[in-house]
């Protein structure tokens, strides 16, 4: 098996010790070559160069802003497509702060524990396939939203730029931050699913492929629990920001078993698409990755689209 290692040495959790580590376990057990990323977009290149040489699975150690780019890199322009079986297999090694792609997937959220899980999977030929998101021409893994969490995204990348590290902590102020910057606007946002009517005054709106939608810490966020890669998309968006109202809902997703409720909730857990309309320019995020401004995007869920080495999920 030949294999790929696209490692993030910028990554917020990556060290030299635990690279050096990976690599050379891998090496141990399959024809390995090692990249390192050295700017934005180039785990994309080395992905669509990884495909291009006939590689059997592509490694990717750093966070999910990595994996995002590999995933682009392998599957190309974003359309409704059937999976490429000469497309390599993707594994993934946590390295970044939230790691919510991984762990979606059943991926210990330690570096060397999940390391020693994939040669195990490796050994096992244990794989399966997984559907995606895309929108605004980029496929995303695990979640996309317009609105506030574009916000918060936004202020996280201005933070990094600061060179302030990513903390759960510093992730909870900018959400505080940029909720009470947004609540004296009105809502822009018309949201429109398949087989229903438009849906106004919304506020802001989260997009999941996977469940759950995010994690602080250990701590799971929980907004559409019927989503996952073998589903279509989840659809989370809020018609109000009354404080109160807000408070409830958040007390939701952070419970155990998260099963958000409210009248001022649209919540709907398994789409193929939504379209998303805006009166005025909102912030859109993908995968964490702030894009900037926009008006309108549809968020289209396709099914299978993608072979990764992971445990076999749990059925309840």
């Amino acid at each position: 098996m030949r294999a790929l290692l696209i490692v993030n040495p910028n990554a917020t959790t990556t060290t030299p010790a635990g690279r050096d580590r990976l690599a050379r376990v891998l090496a141990d057990r399959v024809s390995l070559t090692v990249a390192h990323t050295t700017h934005r977009g180039h785990a994309a290149e080395l992905a669509r160069s990884a495909h291009a040489d006939g590689m059997d699975v592509v490694v990717a150690h750093g966070g999910d802003g990595t994996v995002n780019e590999i995933v682009n890199g392998l599957l190309g322009t974003p359309s409704e497509r059937a999976a490429d079986p000469t497309l390599p297999l993707l594994a993934v090694v946590p390295g970044g702060s939230a790691n919510v792609f991984a762990r979606s997937l059943g991926v210990d959220a330690d570096p060397v524990k999940a390391t020693a899980q994939l040669l195990d999977l490796l050994a096992r030929r244990t794989t399966r396939r997984i559907g995606l998101g895309h929108c605004d021409g980029r496929w995303f893994v695990f979640n996309a939203g317009l609105g506030l969490d574009a916000q918060v995204c936004e202020a996280i990348d201005l933070s990094r730029l600061g060179g302030r590290k990513v903390t759960t902590a510093r992730y909870v102020v900018h959400s505080i931050t940029q909720f009470f910057k947004s609540k004296g606007a009105e809502p822009a946002l018309t949201l429109t699913l398949p087989g229903r009517p438009p849906i106004p005054g919304v506020y802001y709106a989260f997009v999941s492929n996977s469940s759950p939608w995010t994690y602080l810490d250990k701590r799971p966020v929980h907004t559409n629990p019927g989503t996952s890669f073998d589903t279509g998309l989840g659809v989370f968006a809020m018609t109000t920001t009354a404080v109160f109202a807000s408070l409830r809902v958040v007390r939701q997703l952070l419970a155990r078993h998260g099963n958000p409720n409210s009248r001022r909730l649209v919540r709907v857990d398994d789409v193929t698409r939504v379209q998303a309309v805006s009166s005025r320019p909102i912030g859109l995020q993908v995968d964490g990755d702030y894009l900037g401004l926009r008006t309108e995007v549809e968020f289209v869920s396709v099914p299978a689209v993608l072979e990764v080495v992971a445990p076999t999920p749990c059925v309840e």
